[in-house]
């Protein structure tokens, strides 16, 4: 799969049956209309492509307004969502980076300048919500009469239900902030994961026993707390694990986002190599402890519980 940043030149260009989104989480409903895409592209010869947005327009926006409270948390970090999308047979990815002068855009530069010279669109799939341009101008009728003028095919793609639950990335946080995983589960199509590199850490779980591999956050995650989880890619087999996710409050206040994962019986020195930490049952919120001894009474109250849980549990490697 080939990755642009900002629309490809000249040379790169080629024609395509293209999607536009945001794509967070990749779930089943975003699965679909790739589907569609892929099946289109094969049809009329056409290389299957993917624009999405960094950063999300509605944390722009939220930056702009200096509250980012109004930012949607992220389900998935741009590593996990470029893998989705290749795993979903995508043949290129325009990461967009979400600007005042890409917002300003008209409907109609927008479709001049982004979809017809830009990225060359034969074929073009869009939710039945979308819309585009400036103050989201430009929406699904419009495109269709922009397609009928420049050559290019425009469907619409029906929502995606699970059951009565309409799937969508809205669905799939509050499955994750509730810590319901088999919710989220069945509205992704696999269980939820992130991964990232193993950074250095304070080294402060090696001084009070419970040594971690630390995962940079770099975005607002869709949950947090402390998790049951397994980590995938420093072994044959997933190695049981429990897991923080959040700001550390009893030992930073910097309220920088950090996965420190403790992994069961392991000592091996993993800085720099790629892991997929996957969830598989939250254990509590996380709380800011009066002191350092307190926090290591809960710890090991947590991996008692992870422990537990891996005995009566037979867990596999299920994506």
């Amino acid at each position: 799969m080939k990755v642009f940043r900002g629309l490809p030149n000249a040379a790169a260009r080629a024609p395509c049956a293209l999607t536009i989104g945001n794509f967070d989480g990749v779930h089943r409903g975003h699965q679909a209309l790739l589907a569609r895409v892929r099946a289109a592209a094969d049809r009329l010869g056409l290389e299957s492509a993917v624009m999405t947005f960094e950063p999300h327009p509605r944390e722009f926006f939220a930056h702009k307004m200096g509250d980012m409270s109004k930012a949607p948390p992220r389900i998935a970090n741009l590593r996990d969502k470029l893998q989705a999308l290749e795993n979903n047979g995508v043949d290129r990815v325009i990461v967009e980076h979400f600007c005042d002068a890409f917002a300003g855009q008209s409907p109609q530069s927008f479709v001049e300048k982004v979809l017809v010279d830009g990225l060359h669109v034969k074929w073009l799939m869009v939710g039945d919500d979308f819309c585009y341009g400036a103050k989201r101008a430009g929406n699904v009728a419009m495109l269709a009469e922009a397609g009928r003028q420049y050559g290019f095919e425009v469907e619409v793609l029906p929502t995606v239900r699970n059951g009565e639950t309409r799937i969508s990335s809205s669905a799939v946080r509050s499955a994750l902030s509730e810590g319901d995983f088999p919710h989220a589960q069945a509205l992704l199509g696999h269980p939820y994961s992130i991964s990232g590199h193993v950074i250095h850490g304070a080294k402060l779980g090696r001084d009070i026993g419970f040594p971690t591999l630390n995962l940079r956050v770099p975005h607002r995650p869709a949950l947090s707390g402390i998790f049951i989880v397994q980590v995938h890619g420093l072994g044959d087999r997933p190695l049981p694990a429990v897991a923080s996710l959040g700001v550390r409050p009893t030992v930073e206040d910097a309220g920088r986002v950090l996965l420190e994962v403790h992994v069961f019986d392991f000592a091996r020195n993993c800085y720099g190599k790629v892991v997929r930490v996957e969830f598989l049952q939250k254990i509590r919120d996380e709380e800011k402890f009066i002191d350092l001894p307190t926090l290591v009474k809960a710890i090991e109250r947590d991996a008692d519980q992870a422990r537990a849980f891996f005995a009566a549990n037979s867990v596999t490697d299920r994506i």
